[in-house]
């Protein structure tokens, strides 16, 4: 063991640990056993990573146009190895000794530190120092140089965001190529059309499948323009945006340095306390989220509904993914499904844990940035998940009832609606009484009642007339 110290006290930390006495007590304040994401820990090292080279280009500068000052700078090999070891960091590297649950109190400021003690340990490895030597190397004096907590870990989360967007917009591509491909296989193919889970007209599965296809492009596009709602950091505003204590050259120079390295379009905010201050980009982003979540639940249920025991006529047969009971033999249940439905809610769980403690930001601050940092990201991932296994588990071996089957169609009531325009809303009406009542064909039921020809009737009925968008006055006047 090796003993630590504060202003509070002291403490013994492992003797191996890269982390040290902020981290251990943090630990101890927030005894919580929810894990911190590891692309918030990778974008803290990276957004450290910049600060140390941007300190590295502060110090040649200033030391170039004032060589006659000797002003105490940190040594070009402590600079170098905060370098190297911020960048194992953005790697995720050593992310074991990342201790800090994902809930806590205090902004933020116990992942800053702890991330500041791994690098710092690290870099005194690098340098052949024991660990915990911060006379030579310090978490705060040196691992913090030029930042504080309320600027590196907003700036880290947003980085964290976006780069898992990337991820999220290529998922939901391939969902959306997917229904593509469907769509054009059900060209046509009709399928009995539901309202409030009552028979309606008729419709066809490439119309139902079409409806998904555009639901979930107004997913990809709002999620592809999502970086532009928090694209902007205060990196460099320090602890309220004002940059006290910070050069100007840092603060100016540090969120370019950033953008280098990660390759994100993330620019400096232009009112840096109004970007510390408030989150509600936060809540604009995962209400976004929350949106895509809706359709995907929407796409979930229907599938579900349609291959499950209750829908007589079981129009498709969800693939058979893994044994569905412990006591039933050869049950299979819908599990992708409610995979992705469960996941949608606790999306939708999140967006009001973000929306509620965005509000509860204090002056020039909020406090639980952590708890909405670690919400905004478990709802991108559970997305990245849904639409992984939506694609590969639930769209791929999807199968339709066999088709042309119109059956269903022909037999419901409902498909009379196709000839009112012809016969009128009352005689349609006593079509389709008779159909309920014997529970007959449309085609049967007019060769008793006689309301419209044989074969004007066969016409009517057929896929292409059903679906086609509206009538023409022609169409009327043809069949009198």
């Amino acid at each position: 063991m090796r003993l630590e110290n504060d202003f509070i006290g002291s403490c013994e930390i492992p003797k191996d640990a890269l982390y040290g006495i902020n981290s251990v007590r943090a630990r101890q304040n927030f005894p919580d056993s929810t894990a911190f994401h590891i692309e918030w820990y990778k974008a803290v090292g990276t957004v450290k990573q910049a600060c140390y080279q941007t300190y590295q280009k502060f110090k040649q500068a200033a030391q170039h146009k004032y060589p006659q000052k000797n002003l105490d700078y940190i040594s070009d090999e402590i600079i170098s190895a905060l370098i190297v070891s911020a960048a194992e960091v953005g790697k995720g590297c050593y992310f074991e000794h990342f201790i800090v649950p994902a809930v806590q109190g205090g902004a933020g400021t116990s992942i800053n530190l702890n991330v500041n003690e791994i690098i710092a340990n690290l870099s005194l490895q690098k340098l052949g120092k024991d660990l915990g030597d911060y006379a030579t190397v310090d978490p705060i004096e040196h691992a913090n140089i030029y930042q504080s907590t309320n600027d590196v870990i907003p700036t880290a989360l947003k980085v964290a965001v976006i780069s898992l967007f990337k991820e999220l917009d290529e998922r939901i591509n391939e969902v959306l190529l997917a229904l593509e491909k469907m769509e054009g296989q059900t060209r046509n193919a009709l399928r009995q059309g539901y309202t409030q889970m009552q028979a309606a007209v008729p419709s066809s599965y490439d119309k139902l499948i079409s409806g998904y296809s555009n639901a979930l492009s107004r997913d990809w596009w709002r999620v592809s323009k999502s970086f532009e709602r928090i694209k902007e950091v205060n990196l460099g505003g320090g602890a309220l945006g004002t940059g006290m204590a910070i050069p100007g050259f840092f603060i100016m120079e540090v969120v370019s340095q950033l953008q280098r390295l990660t390759g994100l379009p993330i620019t400096r905010s232009e009112n840096l306390s109004d970007n510390t201050a408030n989150l509600d980009s936060l809540v604009e982003v995962h209400a976004i989220l929350k949106a895509h979540a809706v359709n995907l639940e929407k796409i979930a249920s229907d599938l579900r509904l349609m291959g499950s025991d209750l829908f007589k006529n079981r129009e498709i047969h969800l693939p058979k993914k893994q044994v569905g009971s412990s006591i039933m033999p050869g049950k299979v249940n819908p599990v992708i499904p409610e995979f992705i439905i469960s996941s949608a809610h606790k999306i939708y769980a999140n967006d009001v844990l973000v929306t509620s403690l965005s509000a509860q930001g204090c002056l020039d601050l909020n406090a639980y940035l952590p708890t909405i940092g670690h919400a905004l990201l478990e709802s991108v991932k559970l997305l990245i998940s849904c639409n992984r296994t939506l694609k590969d588990n639930l769209l791929t071996g999807l199968e339709f009832k066999k088709l042309p089957d119109h059956e269903s169609v022909l037999l419901n009531p409902s498909v009379t609606t196709a000839l009112s325009p012809y016969i009128g809303y009352h005689n349609a009406a006593k079509l389709a009484q008779l159909m309920n009542r014997e529970k007959c064909t449309i085609f049967e039921a007019n060769n008793r009642l006689h309301l419209i020809d044989g074969e004007a009737l066969k016409k009517l009925l057929t896929p292409e007339e059903l679906l086609k968008l509206g009538f023409r006055l022609n169409d009327v006047a043809d069949n009198e």
